[in-house]
């Protein structure tokens, strides 16, 4: 019996990633979904935008993880990958951003009134108001540490700044527009993730399998920033 080849081993992980990626994709695109009102077949964008998010909020808590651990060991290496693994929660949180604008305009948008008196209203809704804020929030924090030049110094305040950064998250995406009225799948009459109702049995073998994957495309694209970062440090400082 011929043996599994090592790199195999180190990198299974990546692996799974490409190939829960590949049948999101695939499934995602060809697979049947239910023909719930406004939605219809929009509801395929969410294996993308809510799965987004759902990596996002992860690759967020990894970094606030080692955040802690920065200014728990002091340890270089924590406060990179904190760093790196918010710069690609970023990039989730305006793909996700993104992706939701646009099931915004082709679910809530009035055809009765000009799309961009349209969009205005639905760029106010609080769901989209409170995902700007904690965007802006995570890219304060990334201009806060292109912006002070000492190592160390640079290195504290990130890790403080960045546990503020998290604990915003929650009151701006989970709270308030819970509390406020909004247009948002989850609100009045324009439900998304209802696993009770709306979403099928079909539907559930590709989210799950999408979060993984887009989380893990996350973390192997963090990894490689990090140990990018790691090996300059070392070319410049034998």
């Amino acid at each position: 019996m011929s043996q599994v080849p090592r790199y195999m081993h180190r990198h299974w992980w990546k692996i799974s990633g490409i190939i829960l990626l590949a049948y999101t994709i695939i499934a995602g695109l060809l697979g049947p979904v239910p023909r719930l009102p406004l939605l219809q077949e929009t509801i395929r964008n969410l294996y993308f935008h809510v799965c987004m998010w759902f990596g996002m909020m992860i690759l967020f808590t990894v970094s606030v993880v080692q955040a802690i651990l920065y200014l728990r060991k002091m340890d270089r290496r924590h406060d990179l990958a904190s760093r790196h693994f918010a710069g690609v929660g970023m990039l989730y949180g305006l793909l996700g951003y993104a992706t939701g604008a646009l099931w915004a305009a082709y679910t809530w948008a009035d055809p009765n009134i000009p799309f961009a008196e349209s969009f205005s209203t639905i760029a106010r809704d609080p769901k989209l108001i409170g995902a700007a804020i904690s965007l802006l929030v995570y890219f304060a924090y990334l201009v806060l540490r292109d912006s002070i030049p000492d190592i160390d110094r640079r290195a504290r305040i990130s890790a403080v700044y960045n546990i503020f950064a998290y604990v915003i998250l929650f009151p701006a995406i989970w709270i308030l527009p819970r509390v406020l009225e909004s247009l948002h799948p989850g609100q009045d009459g324009n439900p998304a993730l209802d696993v009770k109702n709306d979403i099928s049995s079909g539907m559930r073998i590709v989210f799950y399998p999408a979060v993984i994957g887009w989380t893990l495309l996350g973390v192997w694209i963090a990894t490689l920033r990090i140990r990018t970062e790691l090996l300059k440090e070392k070319q410049y400082n034998p």
